[in-house]
C-alpha cells in the first residue's frame, strides 16, 4: 500500500481514487469528509460515527483503507488543513512576507497577473454549450433564487442585482435572521437556484441545493472543484478551478462567469428562446408570490 498522504490536496486524491472500491459504509464517510473537513478535523471518532450513522469501528476501518494506521493520524492531516485555511489575514500576510513574496509595492502586480491567469483558465473550464445550458435555465424558470454565503456572497448579490435588470424575478437568498430554512421552502419545483460555495463549502449552501434538487428545482452550482459536494445537486456545475495554495483566493473568475451568464440569459430572452416573463406580467400570474 501506498504511503498515505500527507497534505490535504493529497487525501482528497487519495479519497476519489478508493472511492468505487469502498463499502457503502466507507462511500458514506468519504463524502463527509469531502463535504465536511472542519467536523472531520474537530470530531473525536464516536461523534463522527454517530453524524454518519456508522459503528466507531467504521472510521478505523476508513482510515486504514486510505493508507492510514488509524483514525488520528488520518485527522491530523483534516486538522492542519483547517489551521492553514482559518488563518487570520494579519497571519496570512505575515507569512507572505516571510516567505519573500514581496512587499507593500508588490502587492497591486501579483493580484493582477493572478487575475489573468484565473481568466484564462476559465476559458478553458467553461465551455459555451454549459454556459447555454444555464442562461436557459434562468431564462424560463417562473422565479429565480440566488444562494451564497461567505467569501462566495458579492458573486450572488451581483447575480441577484444583474438578473433583475433583466426584470426576471430573482430572489437573494441571504438568510437574514437565520430564516434561510424557512425561505429555502418556499423555491417550488419549476423554479431555479442558482448557488456559489468554494472550499471550504458552507454546508448550510450544500443542503439547501440538495434539498431543492429533490423537490425539483432546476440548481446551477458555480464552484471550485469536481470534487465539491455541490455538484450531485447541480443540473448544471461550473467548477472554476481554486488554487488553495494562495493565502488568497480571487472572485475574479467568478464574477466574471456570474456576468458572462446574465448576458447569456439576456440573448436567450431576446431571441425569445426562453419561457421566463418581466417582473411585472409575472407578478399579475402568480398573484405577487414572493
Amino acid at each position: 500500500m501506498p504511503a498515505p498522504a500527507t497534505t490535504y490536496e493529497e487525501l482528497k486524491e487519495t479519497i476519489a481514487e478508493a472511492y468505487p472500491r469502498l463499502s457503502p459504509q466507507l462511500q458514506r464517510l468519504s463524502r463527509f469528509a469531502l463535504e465536511k473537513p472542519h467536523d472531520l478535523a474537530l470530531g473525536t471518532v464516536a461523534a463522527v460515527a454517530q453524524a454518519n450513522e456508522v459503528q466507531p469501528s467504521s472510521m478505523i476501518r476508513f482510515a486504514n483503507a486510505l493508507g492510514f494506521d488509524g483514525f488520528s493520524q488520518m485527522q491530523q492531516v483534516f486538522q492542519s488543513h483547517l489551521v492553514e485555511r482559518s488563518a487570520p489575514y494579519r497571519e496570512r500576510i505575515r507569512q507572505m512576507r516571510r516567505g519573500g513574496e514581496g512587499g507593500e509595492a508588490g502587492v497591486l502586480p501579483r493580484f493582477v497577473g493572478e487575475a489573468i491567469g484565473e481568466l484564462q483558465q476559465l476559458e478553458e473550464h467553461v465551455d459555451s454549450a454549459r454556459l447555454a445550458a444555464a442562461a436557459k435555465i434562468l431564462a424560463g424558470a417562473p422565479q429565480i433564487h440566488v444562494l451564497a454565503m461567505r467569501r462566495a456572497f458579492p458573486v450572488a448579490c451581483y447575480l441577484a442585482y444583474a438578473l433583475n435588470q433583466l426584470e426576471l424575478q430573482a430572489h437573494l437568498l441571504d438568510g437574514l435572521g437565520g430564516m434561510l430554512g424557512e425561505f429555502a421552502h418556499t423555491i417550488r419545483a419549476g423554479d431555479a437556484l442558482l448557488v456559489a460555495s468554494f472550499r471550504n463549502y458552507t454546508p448550510a449552501v450544500v443542503e439547501t441545493a440538495l434539498a431543492s434538487r429533490a423537490r425539483g428545482v432546476s440548481v446551477i452550482a458555480i464552484t471550485d472543484s469536481a470534487l465539491s459536494p455541490l455538484k450531485p445537486a447541480a443540473d448544471v456545475c461550473f467548477e472554476l478551478g481554486d488554487d488553495s495554495s494562495r493565502p488568497f483566493r480571487s472572485l475574479v473568475a467568478p464574477l466574471c462567469l456570474a456576468q458572462a451568464l446574465v448576458v447569456s440569459t439576456g440573448h436567450h430572452l431576446a431571441a425569445g428562446t426562453g419561457g421566463g416573463r418581466p417582473r411585472k406580467a409575472a407578478k399579475k400570474k402568480n398573484g405577487g408570490r414572493r
